[in-house]
């Protein structure tokens, strides 16, 4: 501020604070005094002195000037007082419009920056709601792309599934089919859109329907998937082995749905098995007839060493003539070896128990045994330790094929030294029974640790100083043969210093020796129906040496012409004959004649007879096993013609049919009836229709659904018979004939051989008709 501003702001507040008159007079003191004293200098300055005329002069002056330059200095401030206050007003108003104008200003911009801020949001929200815009274009393009890639994997899936061999559904909680594929389709009949709605009762026979709905209510309610096998039926009536799987579905929410179902079409997997069983089936016939064929010469063996016995005889002829008893019945064992392994696959091991007299048993075994020894120079030892029994209950064929395995084994792998059989008897598990072990020791080769535990398998052979020679069935056999009887067997065994097998059996003692069976029957008119000289040369001796009158026929076709019921007290028939079988034979006789006049008939037979009931079946009322014996054939003819005879059994059998593929008569009715065009129509009908006659054959074969069997091998029959295929009709009616002997072990033959022949007798057939006219 400068010092004319400060002077005249002094002098303005002093005015304000003295007021205008005290202000006034004081101005005006001041500046006469002033004056007076500016005067007075002046005058002393310019002249050296002041006078009193000076000084009153300069008061006079002074008085003069001062009110008027007071009163206008007064206006002059007192106006610029008031327009100071004015414009302090001013100032203070202009403030306050300055400070409203700030408020505005900061209200201003505050609403600026708030706008600028919602203009920045409604900028970044544009932005967004582009950005939105965009991304749900995006989205609506992903969609859309989106739909059409799961149409087309939709239309993709759906042409797998429909392409899959595999059945595929869905039902829902209801148990109606929601959906299927094209397999489905096929096996039921119907199209998607007609299986819609339906339950499995519209759409398949009862006993399938139950079978599944009653997995669908298992899956229902455990809620967990199911697989299990089933035989479903096609339209056509062919019928399919499936694996079927089950499985509960749900929606987003977790609510279930129904279920699926998957199936797999088994029924290939399922004629494998079926074929493999067959091949079984073959083998074990071929092993059979093998048995049959090695049998009958060691039968006419054992059957002359049995006569021989009777004769006189020195001790040292009996002795030889017993030690070729047993070697035939040794060799009996052998070929049962075979035949045990055939049934060790199947698990049939029989036992048959009988009294047995156990000392004897043992000479028979140590003569055996010691012979087999000698030959190679072995020591052999026969040990007894215990009170022996007498008498045991046990089966004397099968024990004796286990101690023979187990000795000719010890003497197989003995080179030098010894072979022992201890029996030790003790204690049984009650009063009645002994506790029977056989120890087989040797010095042979021995068998190593490892190899201990395989010992007993199958076709396991063990080296040791040499090469066994063998099948490696024996010890299985003989394994299978002690469980069988109860019993327990085990090894010891060091290397290279031999070998000690074990067998323990726990038997029920016999109180009394067992005694010759007595003839308790008359003399006898028998017809033997036998195909081997010498089977029949020992059975002719046996029963005539009975007191018995025999016939002999070779053949089924000689017994047949030989036969009146009135001739004969009883028929002894062999099961395989050259030009039929037993069965066929006696299903013959008893069709041909009265079943109140028929004899007896006994089968005679060196096979396993595992179904007697088929025998049975056939009229016949007892079986003899070849090579027969004395005790066997007395309690047979007992039993039939004795103080209790039994009732025989009458089941009525067919009548055989001739052997002519074709039948002439009735193809040339046919072809005088109705023309050679409308016949080889037919048979070209038949010809079409014939495949599918097959499959369902063959699926209802492999399902073992016979009676749906039987009723396709009638029409084949119908089918066959209406164009004269005569072959073809007899063996679709054996097919259907289940009353047949065998029918079941036959049928699946029947069924090849039909599909074997069938195309070359219709050929045959067809060539026949094409040529009638000329």
């Amino acid at each position: 501020m400068t010092p004319l501003k400060k002077l005249a702001t002094y002098y303005v507040h002093l005015l304000s604070h003295l007021g205008i008159v005290r202000f006034s007079i004081s101005l005006a003191t001041a500046i006469i005094c002033v004056a007076l004293l500016i005067q007075m200098a002046v005058t002393f300055v310019l002249t050296g002195s002041v006078s009193e005329v000076d000084l009153i002069r300069s008061i006079f002056f002074a008085l003069v000037l001062t009110p008027w330059a007071v009163y206008f200095m007064s206006v002059v401030v007192e106006q610029l007082e008031d327009s100071r206050m004015r414009l302090t007003e001013m100032v203070r108003k202009l403030e306050q419009m300055r400070s409203r104008d700030q408020e505005l200003t900061q209200t201003l911009q505050q609403n600026i920056n708030q706008l600028n801020s919602e203009i920045a949001e409604r900028e970044k929200a544009e932005a967004a709601r582009q950005h939105a815009i965009k991304e749900l274009e995006s989205e609506v393009i992903q969609r859309e792309r989106a739909q059409v890639e799961l149409e087309e994997r939709s239309v993709l899936l759906r042409s797998f599934i429909d392409s899959s061999p595999d059945l595929v559904y869905y039902r829902n909680e209801q148990g109606q089919f929601s959906g299927c594929n094209r397999a489905m389709e096929e096996l039921t009949g119907k199209k998607e859109r007609e299986l819609i709605g339906l339950t499995p009762f519209d759409v398949y026979e009862q006993e399938i329907a139950s079978l599944v709905v009653e997995t669908d209510s298992e899956v229902f309610a455990q809620n967990e998937p199911l697989t299990y096998e089933q035989w479903l039926q096609y339209p056509d009536g062919r019928k399919a082995f499936y694996e079927l799987r089950k499985v509960p579905f749900y929606s987003n929410e977790g609510s279930r749905l129904g279920l699926l179902g998957f199936g797999r079409d088994l029924t290939e997997r399922k004629f494998q098995q079926e074929k493999l069983e067959q091949a079984s089936r073959d083998k074990t016939q071929f092993v059979s007839t093998l048995s049959h064929e090695l049998r009958t010469p060691l039968n006419g063996v054992v059957g002359l060493s049995r006569i021989l016995l009777d004769t006189k005889l020195d001790s040292s002829q009996r002795k030889h003539v017993n030690t070729i008893l047993l070697s035939a019945s040794t060799l009996g064992n052998i070929f049962n070896d075979i035949i045990d392994l055939d049934k060790l696959d199947r698990r049939r091991f029989t036992i048959a128990n009988d009294v047995m007299d156990f000392s004897a048993f043992l000479v028979d075994i140590e003569t055996l045994t010691q012979l087999q020894a000698q030959q190679k120079g072995l020591q052999f030892d026969l040990k007894c330790s215990g009170p022996m029994p007498e008498f045991v209950i046990a089966d004397p064929t099968r024990l004796r094929q286990v101690l023979w395995n187990l000795t000719q084994n010890a003497i197989k792998f003995t080179e030098h030294g010894f072979v022992t059989l201890s029996v030790t008897a003790s204690a049984g598990s009650n009063n009645e029974n002994v506790n029977i072990r056989f120890d087989v020791e040797d010095s042979g080769v021995g068998i190593e640790h490892e190899q201990m535990e395989q010992i007993f398998a199958m076709y396991y052979q063990v080296e040791g100083q040499r090469k066994a020679n063998g099948t490696g069935i024996g010890l299985a056999v003989t394994k299978q043969l002690v469980e069988a009887m109860e019993g327990q067997i085990y090894v010891r065994s060091e290397l290279g210093k031999g070998s000690c097998f074990s067998v323990t059996l726990d038997l029920k003692r016999s109180q009394s020796e067992q005694r010759e069976i007595e003839i308790d029957h008359p003399p006898l008119e028998i017809l033997l129906v036998e195909d081997v000289e010498l089977n029949v040369t020992i059975a002719t001796a046996l029963l005539e040496n009975m007191g018995h009158v025999v016939h002999v026929a070779m053949t089924g076709q000689e017994a047949i012409d030989m036969f009146e019921p009135d001739d004969f007290d009883l028929v002894l028939l062999d099961i395989q004959l050259p030009d039929m079988t037993g069965f066929e034979v006696s299903s013959y006789l008893f069709d041909h004649h009265p079943a109140s006049l028929m004899p007896p008939i006994v089968a005679l037979t060196a096979n396993v007879v595992s179904k007697p009931d088929e025998y049975k079946a056939v009229g016949m009322q007892d079986i003899l096993h070849k090579p027969i014996d004395k005790r066997s054939v007395i309690r047979c003819f007992n039993s039939l013609f004795g103080l209790e005879p039994s009732e025989p059994t009458f089941i009525a059998s067919q009548k055989p049919v001739s052997n002519a593929h074709i039948d002439m008569d009735l193809l040339q009715q046919h072809w005088q009836t109705m023309g050679k065009d409308l016949l080889l129509r037919n048979i070209e009908l038949f010809a079409k229709v014939m495949p599918d006659y097959i499959a369902i054959i063959d699926s209802n074969l492999i399902a073992q659904d016979m009676d749906a069997l039987v009723e396709e091998a009638h029409k084949v029959k119908g089918a066959a018979g209406s164009i004269g295929l005569a072959h073809i009709q007899r063996l679709a009616n054996s097919i259907q004939s289940p009353e047949l002997p065998a029918w079941k072990e036959n049928m699946p033959d029947w069924i090849a051989q039909m599909k074997a022949d069938y195309p070359s007798d219709l050929a045959e057939l067809t060539q026949l008709v094409q040529s009638m006219d000329q």
